[in-house]
């Protein structure tokens, strides 16, 4: 592809040499191409291309990384940021409305192209800087035992067993039944009293009341509101969403209005929780809010159901792409009746869009220490309001920070995976019980570099990270130390992968009436695959569930979480 030249138009970077600088433009002519998606290069869409080389020694990484920043005078203009592999693979990018773009990579030696294209360029020139940076300090690991998990995946038989990629869960916290989706399948998980657990299918169909419910899937996504135990299952399709709920753990089901709003081109996501203070509230006897969202090309939208989710009120946008680019995570509702929507690149940074008045109107609120990743972040909200996000960082690294004012400030951004040597994460995944305990689940790998690589050659297993004093502190855990979830390269970028998208682009994550941790994952190495064999890229429906150490809810702290510390009622 075309592009413009930058001087000079190669540099290179070391453990001895650690900066180096460039400059292009004016530039005239900008190049949107960037909104639909891909990137065009041409010469009626330039863009600037300088190569890159990084040279450290092995293990550089542990305490280092790649920083690029694109910065230019105008702040009215706009450039975007983009950094291909030697391939000419996506790895990292910035393009939002800020002003410097910036993206942090693993510090190892590799050549990489920093794409530049001018958005809105205004008669502007930029210039780059790549340099080699020592990260803060994180603070020490939490000292708490780590919790432990125990593992169970989808008998066969079951439909949509090895087809489970981006799963997502909730928990009926009345009957204790898991409620598991992927593709066209609801599956209904039960658990004995020594943990041994039974997957039934119980999925949306004609015959149970939903005729819609499993005929078509694109990014199913299922919602467990765990105050009034109903669930809602819905599929992507087109200009509507297919949605049925079901108040019995899928013995029937109920169809409803789908979403309200144009269900957009990816990323839908249904939530619910209480309606703020001072707001109408709902219109039937249902008590709370639900909520569906979806990205489109050039915004990203919400409505709200004060019905109980049979119809919704009108699409309200949360942020545009002078805001945020790319894909949003899923809605979360603060037991206040906040609402949050995480998103993985707006200005610069990763942050929320936040509104206080059922969905009325949004803001979105940054995270100032993080930068863009390339896996959708995750909220998980404490019972007292406290905000969890955890994220991919532009480097790979899991990190997660907290916030006691709806977004507004974070506290205690930190890397969870630096005690275990974790390297690169996807599909970050958070959820939280008592106000000061959470839970943050991801795949991970000790092997650095670009995960998207075909030839990549790291070990993937989940992890969940847990903190018990307000996110000052984590303890992380291998869920599945003895199997691994995927051996080789996680491709998420879409049409442009190859056999190793088998994954597709989230986990989810979610907490019991006891506060044990549930997360649902797409096992992508079984047979002999899990003993050392080859990669064989299944999509295997699979649920690691906490059977031992202190749950989310410290009232069940006295016993080992696979107990209830006392009869009755539940948190």
């Amino acid at each position: 592809m075309a592009a413009d030249a930058a001087t000079p138009s190669s540099g290179s970077v070391s453990d001895t040499a650690p900066t180096t600088n460039w400059s292009a433009g004016p530039f005239a002519v900008p190049n949107v191409s960037g909104t639909t998606g891909t990137v065009s290069c041409g010469a009626a869409q330039p863009c600037d291309d300088y190569a890159l080389k990084v040279s450290v020694p092995a293990g550089y990484d542990a305490g280092h990384s790649l920083r690029v920043d694109v910065r230019w005078p105008d702040s009215a203009a706009d450039f975007d940021l983009y950094v291909l592999d030697a391939n000419g693979r996506e790895v990292a990018a910035s393009a939002s409305s800020s002003d410097p773009e910036t993206v942090l990579l693993p510090a190892v030696s590799a050549s990489y192209t920093v794409r530049v294209v001018p958005y809105a360029p205004l008669g502007d020139s930029f210039t780059g800087t790549a340099s080699l940076i020592t990260p803060p300090a994180d603070p020490p690991p939490s000292t708490a035992t780590p919790p432990a998990y125990a593992n169970s995946s989808a008998p066969e038989g079951i439909t949509d067993a090895h087809n489970a990629g981006e799963p997502s869960i909730g928990v009926d916290r009345a009957s204790g039944a898991a409620m598991f989706q992927a593709n066209t399948s609801t599956l209904k998980v039960t658990y004995d009293g020594s943990g041994a657990a039974t997957w039934q299918d119980k999925s949306a169909n004609a015959a149970n009341g939903c005729p819609q419910g499993s005929t078509t899937s694109l990014d199913p996504i299922l919602f467990t509101d765990p105050a009034t135990h109903r669930t809602f299952e819905s599929q992507l399709a087109g200009k509507t969403a297919l949605t049925c709920y079901t108040d019995d753990d899928g013995e029937t089901w109920t169809p409803t209005g789908g979403s309200g709003i144009n269900s957009g081109v990816d990323h839908q996501t249904i939530g619910g929780g209480p309606f703020a203070a001072g707001t109408p509230g709902g219109l039937a006897s249902y008590p709370n809010a639900v909520y569906y969202c979806s990205q489109d090309i050039a915004d990203a939208s919400c409505a709200v159901s004060r019905d109980g989710g049979l119809t919704y009120g009108p699409a309200v946008p949360m942020y545009s792409l002078l805001d945020c680019g790319g894909l949003h995570g899923h809605v979360k509702v603060a037991p206040d009746g906040t609402v949050y929507v995480p998103n993985k690149g707006c200005g610069g940074h990763q942050a929320v869009a936040v509104s206080e008045d059922d969905g009325l109107t949004w803001t979105v609120r940054h995270n100032p220490s993080s930068t863009p990743g390339d896996s959708d972040p995750s909220v998980g909200v404490g019972a007292g309001g406290t905000v969890y996000m955890g994220y991919q960082n532009s480097d790979g690294t899991p990190r997660i920070a907290v916030s006691h004012d709806k977004g507004r400030s974070w506290l205690y951004d930190q890397n969870v995976g630096a005690a275990l040597g974790i390297k690169n994460v996807v599909f970050p995944a958070v959820t939280a019980g008592d106000d000061d305990r959470a839970a943050f689940a991801f795949l991970g790998t000790t092997t650095g570099g670009n995960y998207q690589d075909p030839a990549f050659q790291g070990v993937w297993h989940l992890y969940v990270a847990t903190t018990y004093d307000g996110g000052q502190s984590w303890v992380t855990a291998d869920a599945t130390p003895t199997d691994p979830v995927q051996r080789g390269s996680i491709c998420t970028g879409g049409t442009t992968c190859g056999k190793d998208r088998n994954l597709l682009d989230f986990i989810d994550v979610t907490t019991d009436a006891q506060g044990r941790v549930l997360a649902a994952y797409a096992d992508g190495c079984t047979g002999t695959c899990a003993t050392g064999g080859a990669q064989n890229y299944d999509a295997l429906a699979s649920i690691a569930r906490q059977s031992s150490g202190n749950t989310l809810y410290g009232a069940y702290d006295a016993v080992a979480a696979g107990k209830r510390k006392k009869s009755g009622g539940s948190h």
